[in-house]
This record gives C-alpha cells, sequence and structure tokens, in this order.
C-alpha cells in the first residue's frame, strides 16, 4: 500500500491524475533551512523527512511512503510560505520581473530503502505593479503556496514562462514521480 505523507489537496490531485491508490499519512516536520545547506539539499531533506516520518507511524508490513516538497528558489534564496499579506506582497515585488527556479523533490521511503527524484523548473514573471500584486494577494491564494503563488490557479496569469515541470510547480512534479512508483512496482505503464 502507498502512503502519501502530505495533507497538499494539489498533491493529492496529481496523484489520483495517474491513477494513483493511496492514502493520507498526516505528518509534521520541521521546515528550516540549516546553515550552509544549498537550496536543493534543504527540499531534498525536507522531502525525505516527510517520507521517514510517515513510514515511522505506520505499522503495517509493506508499505511505502512517498515524501514530497517544492520550494522556489531566488539568488540562493528558499522562498516557503508567506506568514501574511505583507510578507505575500514582499516575495511578489522580488520575483517580478526575473526568473527563478522551482525545486521539487520526491523520496519513497520503506523499510527496506529509500529512493529519490527532483525536477528542476526555470519561471519567469513579469514586472508586477502593486495593483496587480494586491489584487492576486486578494484572492487568498499566495497563502500556503511556496513563493506566495499557484501556476494552477490565478497566479497562473504571473508567469510569462515556464521552461521545466507544470506539476513540479504545483508541487509533485507528475514524471519523477511515476518514475520512481513503476521502478518499485506501485503502479503499472
Amino acid at each position: 500500500m502507498l502512503y502519501l505523507a502530505s495533507q497538499s489537496p494539489r498533491r493529492s490531485q496529481l496523484l489520483e491524475q495517474i491513477g494513483v491508490d493511496f492514502r493520507i499519512v498526516d505528518v509534521e516536520v520541521p521546515e528550516q533551512r540549516h546553515l550552509g545547506e544549498s537550496p536543493r539539499d534543504y527540499v531534498s531533506r525536507v522531502a525525505r523527512d516527510k517520507a521517514r516520518a510517515g513510514l515511522s507511524i505506520l505499522e503495517e508490513a509493506g508499505v511505502a511512503v512517498l515524501g514530497a516538497d517544492t520550494e522556489v528558489v531566488l539568488d540562493d534564496e528558499v522562498f516557503g510560505k508567506p506568514d501574511d499579506a505583507e510578507d505575500a506582497a514582499g516575495m511578489l515585488r522580488r520575483l517580478s520581473g526575473r526568473v527563478h527556479e522551482v525545486i521539487s523533490t520526491v523520496w519513497l521511503v520503506t523499510r527496506s530503502g529509500e529512493w529519490s527524484d527532483t525536477s528542476r523548473s526555470r519561471v519567469t514573471m513579469p514586472m508586477l505593479d502593486n495593483a496587480t500584486i494586491a489584487a492576486y494577494i486578494a484572492t487568498g491564494e499566495p497563502f500556503g503556496k511556496a513563493g506566495a503563488y499557484a501556476i494552477q490557479g490565478h497566479g497562473a496569469k504571473l508567469i510569462e514562462h515556464l521552461d521545466g515541470s507544470h506539476s513540479g510547480v504545483m508541487g509533485l512534479p507528475v514524471f519523477e514521480t511515476a518514475r520512481l512508483l513503476r521502478a518499485h512496482s506501485l503502479i503499472r505503464a
């Protein structure tokens, strides 16, 4: 049985979209970057910690747990989820007119091993004026989203160009996830 160590409705939707049968396991993992830790290592560690935390609370034999993390990175700074509207506006102003990276890593953890895959995407935002930023924040969509935007919602209007994985920017890189699950006979085709 496959478990997803995430409460994210987007991750659940993406797994359902590719026909994966799974259950949710609720975990709480600190998401704090360590001093000197690269953004890629940070994203990977958090995703692995989520999967491991999920596995540690399950007693069933033969289970596999999927953990994922996605972060927006600009100039080696990780943009997590905004604390409030002011924080969201600050993130969007900094991303405005720039190209940033979105790193999304998925870990598959069982009692006999651990495997991972990573998607890296480059996202270009046009120059955003204050009115556009305020209108977007008023939708409520930036909250709970890395980098204060959701590519699958109103935030799509803020994306000028995407070079990479749309699903990876949403929070679960479908191609990489399916490849991991196929390699361990958790899905077909």
